[in-house]
């Protein structure tokens, strides 16, 4: 089939809806564990690293296939991670009195967020390189 066949738009379409409905349920699972600062930190910090190490695999390595890069990062991992609810929760649990408490929220969700895609670009440098290693096995 052509890539601009319906059916495949269709396939495209359902690969990110079941992406995004596993990525929203377990930030619902994470704010049930954990306060609602601590869970939408925690699930937007590993959000961009998995996603930072996607985008970078892509890169390096091209092993993910296109139709599962769509289905987690277009859906699992969009539907994971969620600035939106971090602005809404920060807003309600710093309050207008409490403006470090804000400010080190803000900081931490942005500069630990940064920090995973950091960490994960050197991830996937680390296993590209590996990769690329001649395989020395028993017989070598």
């Amino acid at each position: 089939m052509a890539p601009d066949h319906p059916l495949v738009r269709l396939e495209t379409l359902a690969l990110i809806a079941i992406g995004g409905f596993a990525g929203a349920n377990l930030r619902f699972f994470a704010l049930g564990l954990f306060s609602d600062v601590v869970a939408v930190l925690l699930v937007n910090v590993v959000g961009s690293f998995l996603l930072g190490f996607l985008v970078y695999e892509a890169e390096y390595l091209d092993v993910v296939g296109r139709k599962s890069r769509l289905l987690f990062t277009t859906g699992f991992l969009s539907s994971l991670t969620t600035y939106s609810t971090f602005a809404v929760h920060t807003a309600i649990e710093a309050g207008p009195g409490e403006p470090l408490l804000l400010a080190a929220v803000v900081a931490g969700n942005y500069g630990l967020g940064f920090a995973g895609v950091l960490a994960s670009r050197s991830l996937a440098r680390w296993v590209a390189d590996d990769a690329r290693l001649p395989s020395g096995g028993e017989t070598a």
